[in-house]
């Protein structure tokens, strides 16, 4: 009778720990409510026609950003408070580009201005306004 009472605490133990193991965490859940601050994330998107770059933003700790565009460049700061965020941006740069960077640009600055909520995904940051922009930090 002892060796199957103990069978099945160890029965209990395993599948305890199984179903801990399947479970998110509290850090987990916790670090996916944090913003990415001190980061730098790359926009999901493909690179224009013959080039590799695709837009970023680097976060620094105390919210000010420097997001660099299909073509410009732009400083800017945000403030996030719990899901909400707001995103001003100073002047861009003034580059000499293609037209069809030149209007990326514009509607990269017009979906930040335009952004209230966020929420991460992973390594994700969604930007959620009329559009939704999703940034991801790199892999290298």
């Amino acid at each position: 009778m002892t060796g199957c009472k103990i069978g099945r605490e160890v029965a209990c133990a395993c599948l305890a720990v199984l179903a801990f193991a399947g479970a998110p965490g509290p850090s987990l859940r916790a670090a996916e409510r944090q913003f990415p601050f001190d980061q730098e994330l790359l926009l999901d998107a493909r690179p224009m026609r013959g080039s590799k770059h695709v837009p970023s933003l680097e976060i620094a700790a105390n919210g000010a950003i420097s997001i660099d565009l299909w073509c410009n460049s732009v400083q800017g700061q945000i403030v996030v408070v719990e899901d909400t965020i707001t995103v001003s941006t100073g002047p861009k740069t003034d580059r000499s580009c293609a037209p069809e960077r030149v209007r990326g640009d514009e509607q990269i600055l017009s979906a930040l201005d335009q952004v209230t909520t966020w929420r991460r995904e992973g390594d994700t940051l969604v930007l959620i306004g009329p559009e939704t922009l999703r940034f991801y930090r790199p892999s290298n």
